[in-house]
């Protein structure tokens, strides 16, 4: 058995408990990883290599990463509890927002602004994954939500614990406040300056396995930690684009996932979890390629069907490529951004709700809001809260 950390005693209003301060990384002793392992992490690099290429399949590459980001923004804050959908997003991003739960919605908005500040530091400001990178991300993703008042952006300065009602009845118990920035400057040493230049998607799944551990903030964890596999990806150039999240994967092997990272500590079990790590990637990946063969099938199907709609085609078509941008739109709103005239867009409007593309989501008369039905039935896939 691989011992990956020590305990240490702590108590609160004298009820005894053990914390956990893990190890630095790499593991110690090595990795003993099978063939059937090596198999499965060339075949998940595969998958991410055919995620890599996916731009070259798509007209407009930047609305598939749009969408996929904010996908992944709705699954890794439901995991944490939320309840929005990615309707909800949408609509509050385009300021159309009657009944959507703005509470739970801000906290989906604003991982989506994490990881685009992530991404961005890292490519235009070449910003390498650092502590300094996480604590930014961090202060982005908890301003002015629930958890806004947990030191955003700021390693915590008392004990957590997860699971149970305090620290003696907890499931984990991480390193205790005192000792977590000298576990986080390990994972970043780690991270920077690998002895053994361990593959890409191993060191991934060891530092996010790593971060949980440590849970170096009082809130946000989860989805900082998700974040990191995404960023440090991009940052390595194994993906050009934030395309590969698990947080679907871990939302449907949820009791799995946190199995695993317990017995990584208790057992010292690394092997067990990149195995689950890797089929996760590979799945992901996977998904992902399918997913943006679906949308483009589905974009050339309907100009097809739209072009046959004779003098009304054009104006048609138009509506239809801002549909593709913003799958929730109002007749306002499609006027004010294609500079058509509001009967034009209305007879456009009408048009495609008549071949089933648009559905009204309302059922007003005014203020109606029409949703590209089949494309977000391809993009909600799994996010049902």
């Amino acid at each position: 058995m691989r011992k990956t950390g020590t305990y240490v005693q702590r108590s609160v209003a004298g009820e005894p408990y053990r914390a956990f301060v893990p190890h630095a990384l790499p593991p110690d002793p090595r990795l003993s990883l099978t063939n059937a392992d090596y198999d499965l992490m060339e075949k998940a690099n595969r998958a991410v290599g055919r995620l890599d290429g996916i731009s070259a399949l798509l007209p407009d590459p930047s609305l598939f990463i749009y969408f996929y980001v904010r996908k992944e923004a709705v699954l890794s804050s439901q995991i944490e509890g939320t309840q929005s959908s990615l309707s909800d997003l949408l609509l509050y991003e385009s300021e159309e927002t009657p009944g959507v739960p703005l509470r739970d919605v801000r906290e989906v908005s604003n991982y989506v602004k994490a990881v685009n500040y992530a991404l961005h530091r890292i490519h235009a400001d070449g910003l390498p994954v650092s502590l300094r990178l996480i604590r930014e991300a961090h202060s982005l993703l908890l301003a002015g939500v629930r958890g806004g008042q947990k030191s955003p952006g700021e390693f915590r300065r008392s004990q957590n614990w997860l699971g149970g009602d305090r620290p003696g009845n907890a499931v984990y118990v991480p390193p205790p406040h005192e000792s977590v920035v000298e576990c986080m400057s390990a994972l970043e040493k780690f991270l920077h300056d690998d002895p053994v230049r361990t593959p890409v998607l191993i060191k991934a799944g060891l530092a996010h396995a790593q971060f949980e551990s440590i849970h170096p903030f009082l809130d946000g964890n989860g989805r900082i930690g998700r974040l990191l596999i995404t960023i440090l990806l991009c940052a390595e150039g194994v993906l050009r684009e934030p395309l590969l999240y698990l947080s679907l994967y871990l939302k449907r092997h949820r009791a799995r996932y946190y199995d695993l990272l317990q017995s990584v500590r208790e057992s010292g079990d690394w092997e067990a979890w990149l195995r689950f790590f890797l089929t996760g990637v590979h799945e992901t990946a996977q998904q992902a390629v399918e997913t943006s063969r679906q949308i483009l099938a589905l974009f050339q199907s309907d100009r097809r069907r739209i072009d046959k709609l004779g003098r009304r085609s054009g104006s048609a078509l138009r509506v239809h490529q801002f549909l593709q941008e913003q799958p929730v739109l109002s007749i306002p709103r499609a006027v004010a951004r294609l500079g058509l005239t509001r009967p034009t867009v209305a007879s456009a409007v009408q048009a495609m709700e008549k071949m089933g593309m648009l559905k009204e989501m309302t059922g007003k008369q005014r203020d109606r809001l029409f949703a590209y039905a089949q494309y977000l039935q391809i993009l909600n896939e799994g996010t049902e809260p």
